[in-house]
């Protein structure tokens, strides 16, 4: 007969043992093997499934940052890029200004060296008026001193 304790055993081990023998009778040790080998290997499928899925996710979020960045950093690149373009079309209208006023100031200096020689001229002109008046003066003071006995 069977000692007190194995009854013991038998009932902790009962549910376990009970699922054992029904398959060991059934002759389906191995198609138990084999339904735990499956269902690892869905399992598995599944969480491959599962982690090819969030590296998809993951990746594609990755790209969408990577693109903001590149939106934010480009938007910033092309504004700075169309104020140079506009700096170097107001450097260019600058160029064209600077050089009619140089044009407009040389024009203007030679004016005003003429207007300067002409009244040295006139200057000039007023001198030898006033020398040719003195002269003229003398000489009808000596003809009138000549005349007059």
């Amino acid at each position: 007969m069977s000692s007190p304790r194995r009854p013991q055993a038998r009932s902790r081990l009962n549910s376990a043992s009970d699922i054992y023998r029904s398959d060991v009778q059934s002759g389906s040790l191995e198609s138990s093997l084999l339904r735990l080998v499956n269902d690892h290997q869905n399992a598995a499928i599944r969480l491959r499934e599962h982690t090819e899925k969030s590296k998809k996710e993951a990746i594609k979020s990755a790209s969408r940052v990577s693109d903001l960045l590149v939106e934010a950093v480009n938007g910033g690149v092309e504004e700075c890029f169309v104020n140079e373009k506009r700096i170097e079309v107001e450097i260019r209208a600058l160029k064209t200004t600077i050089k009619r006023f140089a044009k407009q100031t040389d024009q203007w200096l030679a004016s005003t060296h003429a207007i300067n020689n002409a009244i040295k001229e006139i200057g000039d002109f007023e001198n030898w008026m006033k020398t040719m008046e003195l002269d003229c003066k003398s000489i009808t003071a000596a003809i009138s001193n000549i005349h007059q006995p």
